[in-house]
């Protein structure tokens, strides 16, 4: 017999063990998030069931976002303190646990609506901790060359929620009722608990100028250091402008389409934009995103506010299917643009307030537009696009009267102010030129 000598295992280098850390992660966050959404869906569904009321819709909105922006700063100078892995943990178990509670108060004929205000209000601080977490924890996972495709899988698992949930959670409602969806929730909570208790997170490198003696000594850091780079800060501004505008369009897509078609048009339209997120990111997880990052986020704001504003153009099903799938399509391109931006240029140890400040600042005034949205649409709008409105004989003349065409020029109105934010953008040196003036802070 002849003896061969066996090759040595191929060694596992610590950039392939984080590269597999953040990929276990991933998929317990996708499996996660689809079980999120597809609870969303089914909660706003039975809420809307048992009062008929929009306004109650509007309230989880508000119930989940309000309480997560007041809190961000705050909720982010812990995460730079804390072990980010194991706040991710603990923020599920509390999403998880209010879940829970919503699935047996039903089970027990005992929900009531205040139950849900105040279980999405614990989930959405869960989120204040768990998403500056997540995001800050990716460039010390991922090389510098594959951050932008790896937020594109971030991106990605919005578009498999937003594409599978619905339907996912419509066949369980119908066949097992509500609080069959809370529990499945609760399971795709426990496998994602099950993957971060798999994983260790690094730790980034401390550095004493990125500390402070008090909480709130930390989160005013964080402040300062976004206030103090103009750059970043007005693309945190434009941010808040798009995200102002996108607030309008999302409360009233379905009431655009209704207007003019019926509720199955409108399910067939967010269907068609949930598989435009998830075609634009899966091009960014192949792709990784432009290379000259703020030419193409503020390019994408362009064409997004443009697809917005086509909806609007016509009483059309297809033309609104149409600008729903563009804006989705480059949503992810926006994004991953913005985000590997932020990763780059904010020091690890501070990524946690600093994302949390962003959030705050960039998604604070979309509750507002949600406010806005439902008395401007028929209080204003409707009234000047009705037939012999004070707008019919003008902007009628072009997209046309009658019930749903105030929304449609609320769609034309946010859709070019979100092209003027974009060429506003790179129009502004400070922030054309964002990629080098400030140093990158995450290595190769």
């Amino acid at each position: 017999m002849t003896s061969e000598t066996a090759a040595p295992p191929s060694p596992v280098t610590p950039a392939t063990t984080r590269l597999r850390t953040f990929f276990t992660v991933w998929g317990g966050q996708l499996v996660s998030g689809l079980g999120s959404t597809m609870s969303a869906f089914a909660v706003q569904f039975w809420v809307y069931r048992e009062t008929g009321s929009v306004t109650n819709l509007a309230m989880i909105a508000l119930a989940f976002s309000v309480p997560a922006v007041v809190i961000g700063p705050f909720a982010g100078a812990l995460v730079d303190r804390w072990d980010r892995r194991l706040t991710m943990l603990a923020a599920d178990v509390a999403a998880a646990m209010a879940t829970l509670a919503l699935a047996l108060l039903y089970a027990a004929d005992s929900l009531e609506i205040w139950h849900v205000f105040l279980a999405v209000a614990v989930i959405g601080v869960g989120g204040a901790f768990q998403q500056p977490a997540w995001l800050a924890s990716i460039p010390l996972l991922v090389p510098k060359a594959h951050l932008g495709r790896a937020n594109g899988l971030v991106q990605l698992n919005d578009g498999v929620g937003l594409v599978l949930a619905p339907a996912l959670a419509g066949a369980v409602l119908v066949t097992a009722g509500l609080q069959a969806v809370l529990f499945i929730d609760v399971a795709t909570f426990l496998v994602a608990m099950i993957t971060l208790a798999m994983v260790r997170f690094p730790r980034p490198e401390r550095h004493e100028a990125t500390q402070a003696a008090s909480l709130w000594g930390e989160a005013v850091l964080g402040w300062r250091f976004v206030r103090e780079r103009p750059g970043m800060f007005g693309i945190l501004w434009i941010f808040a402008g798009v995200n102002f505008s996108l607030a309008f369009t999302n409360v009233l897509l379905i009431p655009l389409v209704v207007a003019i078609s019926s509720e199955g048009a409108a399910g067939g339209v967010l269907s068609a934009a949930g598989f435009g997120l998830l075609a634009g990111s899966v091009a960014v997880s192949a792709w990784g995103g432009p290379k000259r990052r703020v030419r193409g986020l503020m390019a994408a704001i362009v064409a997004g506010g443009t697809a917005v504003a086509v909806a609007g153009l016509r009483p059309s099903v297809l033309l609104v299917a149409v600008g729903s799938v563009a804006l989705m399509t480059v949503v992810p391109v926006a994004n991953t643009a913005s985000q590997v931006l932020w990763q780059l240029k904010v020091p690890p140890a501070m990524q946690g307030r600093v994302f949390s400040i962003r959030r705050m600042i960039s998604q604070g005034i979309s509750p507002i537009a949600i406010l806005l949205s439902g008395p401007l649409a028929d209080n204003v709008f409707e009234p000047m696009l009705a037939e012999g409105g004070s707008l019919a004989g003008s902007v009628g003349a072009v997209i046309g009267t009658g019930p749903g065409r105030g929304v449609a020029l609320m769609f034309v109105i946010t859709g070019l102010m979100m092209v003027l934010l974009g060429v506003i953008g790179y129009a502004i040196p400070r922030i054309r030129n964002l990629e080098t003036e400030l140093p990158d802070h995450v290595g190769s």
